[in-house]
């Protein structure tokens, strides 16, 4: 087999290597009724994930009640019942183990940057994906930006030692994913199984638009 050149890549979480999205909307709606507010729906939710959990809460509170003390109300409620129920339905993407498989063989290092809370991303990374050796596994943690900031990427860049630009792939399955990677000046795949459309993947010219894992690691033997 070729060897691949690229030496890094860097997966996004929720609706990238993992299906999150009813854990995450079941989490939310609890918290919203606790706090007075009513439920939303799972489509709903596709638009709402993927911009950090106080974006989330945002988006999800009605109008007219999008204030920082409701939303932290909000998130108060949210984050000790996601906790305990972040796997009650949550199951990894098929074929995605088999593209981790093939990337390792291949020496090809891995990362996870995600904009979910860092307890919450290693934790589910730890569950699932337990046999890998993941450089990093980087959440959203105080005091650091969430993407669409380039940071995370850098810092998970950092940890692949000697590791050019044009040597990582960032993966991941919204526009904000598209977006971070252009600002961290790497390459982007779009995942349109995830919680996104492929046109909205589409727009930010990505170098693959993978419609299943196995493509992304075609793409890569033959870069």
């Amino acid at each position: 087999m070729k060897t691949m050149k690229k030496q890094l890549v860097i997966f996004d979480l929720d609706g990238t290597l993992l299906d999150t999205l009813e854990d995450i909307a079941d989490a939310c709606n609890h918290a919203l009724n606790e706090c007075g507010f009513p439920s939303r729906n799972l489509d709903e939710y596709r638009k709402f994930v993927g911009r950090g959990i106080m974006n989330l809460f945002r988006s999800a509170l009605p109008e007219g009640h999008k204030d920082d003390d409701t939303v932290l109300r909000v998130r108060d409620a949210f984050v000790p019942y996601y906790n305990i129920h972040k796997d009650d339905k949550t199951r990894p993407y098929p074929g995605t183990e088999e593209l981790l498989d093939a990337l390792t063989a291949n020496g090809i290092m891995l990362a996870v940057a995600s904009n979910k809370y860092q307890e919450a991303t290693e934790e589910l990374v730890r569950k699932h994906f337990c046999r890998y050796d993941f450089l990093c596994i980087l959440g959203q943690r105080e005091g650091k930006p969430i993407k669409p900031d380039a940071g995370i990427i850098l810092e998970a860049m950092a940890s692949c030692e000697g590791v050019r630009p044009d040597e990582v792939i960032y993966c991941g399955d919204s526009d904000v994913d598209m977006q971070t990677g252009i600002n961290a000046g790497v390459r982007t795949v779009g995942a349109t199984w995830g919680f996104r459309s492929r046109e909205e993947l589409a727009a930010y010219s990505p170098c693959l638009l993978a419609d299943n894992p196995e493509e992304i690691h075609n793409f890569i033997a033959l870069t």
